[in-house]
């Protein structure tokens, strides 16, 4: 395609300068610095301290909340994750955030997503930043909401002059009162920002090339729980993709999502509000469509070569030949059927839900119509538990029913 030769996507000097020159500096530095000093612990914390705020300003801030809006928050949570989020050093929330949503809506376009993974890992990590790419022009006409913020348009016209004055001079004051400001400024300055950009270009990149994909195999976007752990809960990518509007990734008790608690956490305190999340049944539903799914794919790809097979060996077999054919069949029919009855209960979870909303607004419920409601939902969920079951086994049972 013409966008990928070179000569027609000039360089972007001053993303390139800042990548690839913090990367080569921290590179030599932060080893040279090692060896001739004692990296103080004032120093390793400001970076510990640093990453976490950076991310977290991307992930809860940038990410979440700006470009998907998937809570409300007071301005002062606003202010610091403004603060932070630009310490990272990832452009502008406007700019950010909208190249996000352009992303969501064209994923995996070589054309039109900004940091395709369909262009190779190279690209979608930094390559689409240090060029200026066609599919990474500005257009703000999907961020209207941003435009009139004024705190995100504050952000975006002085975006260069506090990107540096927090960088150098923050960072400066940091180490002054913590007594070690070169080791403060290289730690907590200079590898905590090439730290913060690697981090989140993975999931960009990686993100997109490993791990699982339980949700949806509609785009390239992976489950990668080492991810999540290193990206404050946004490795959970494949159920961001299919529920980008849904304020947590990690939706599991066990699952690490530090973004989704911080979230959670500062709502208890009233900072945050209109906590957006996914109904149980969209995600259930499908999470079983991609197990019904795979499971079906599965049987096309290996029963009929070996139903042929023994064919072919002599006719005095044929008859177990259709045999087994038979049986596959009825295996088939019967995942089908147990996909339909789950799919209908969780329907039928959804319509009562609707109907117990629709009570409440309407009027008081009494406490025998809310006793009556909950006796309904228990049983349904009884029975979605048991066919949930049934067709886990089901699913489990026709890998090795093809290859019997």
């Amino acid at each position: 395609m013409s966008s990928n030769h070179k000569s027609e996507n000039p360089v972007n000097w001053p993303a390139a300068i800042t990548l690839y020159s913090t990367s080569i500096a921290a590179l030599i530095m932060v080893p040279v610095y090692a060896y001739f000093n004692d990296i103080s612990t004032a120093a390793w914390a400001s970076f510990v301290v640093l990453a976490i705020l950076n991310g977290m300003s991307i992930t809860a801030g940038y990410h979440r909340l700006w470009a998907h809006r998937t809570y409300e928050a007071h301005w002062t949570v606003k202010f610091v994750l403004m603060f932070f989020g630009t310490m990272a050093v990832q452009n502008s929330i406007l700019v950010w955030a909208s190249g996000h949503r352009t992303h969501h809506r064209h994923v995996d376009d070589p054309e039109n997503d900004p940091y395709s993974i369909k262009r190779g890992f190279w690209f979608a990590h930094m390559g689409w930043m240090v060029r200026k790419f066609e599919s990474g022009k500005e257009d703000f006409s999907n961020a209207p909401d941003l435009l009139k913020d004024p705190l995100v348009m504050f952000q975006h016209k002085y975006y260069t002059a506090l990107a540096l004055g927090i960088n150098f001079g923050f960072t400066a004051l940091l180490g002054l009162a913590l007594g070690d400001v070169w080791g403060v400024m290289l730690m907590g300055g200079l590898f905590r920002l090439v730290w913060s950009h690697q981090t989140t270009f993975f999931i960009n990149s990686l993100a997109h090339m490993w791990g699982r994909r339980p949700y949806t195999d509609e785009n390239t976007a992976r489950d990668n729980d080492l991810l999540a752990v290193f990206t404050y809960g946004e490795g959970y990518h494949n159920y961001h993709h299919i529920f980008q509007y849904d304020y947590r990734n990690g939706i599991r008790w066990y699952q690490i999502d530090p973004t989704k608690w911080l979230i959670a956490g500062l709502s208890y305190v009233g900072l945050t509000w209109n906590l957006k999340r996914v109904p149980k049944f969209q995600v259930e539903k499908a999470r079983i469509a991609m197990q019904f799914k795979r499971a079906e794919e599965h049987l096309k790809a290996h029963p009929a070569g070996h139903v042929t097979h023994l064919t072919q060996l002599s006719e005095g077999i044929s008859a177990q030949a259709h045999a087994m054919q038979a049986q596959l069949e009825a295996f088939k029919t019967r995942l089908s059927h147990e996909y339909e009855n789950y799919s209908k209960a969780l329907q039928d979870w959804a319509k009562l839900k609707e109907a117990q909303y629709a009570e409440t607004k309407s009027a008081i419920m009494s406490s025998e119509m809310m006793a009556a409601y909950r006796i309904k939902f228990k049983e349904l969920e009884k029975q979605m538990r048991q066919q949930r079951k049934r067709l886990n086994a089901l699913v489990a049972q026709g890998p090795a029913f093809a290859m019997a």
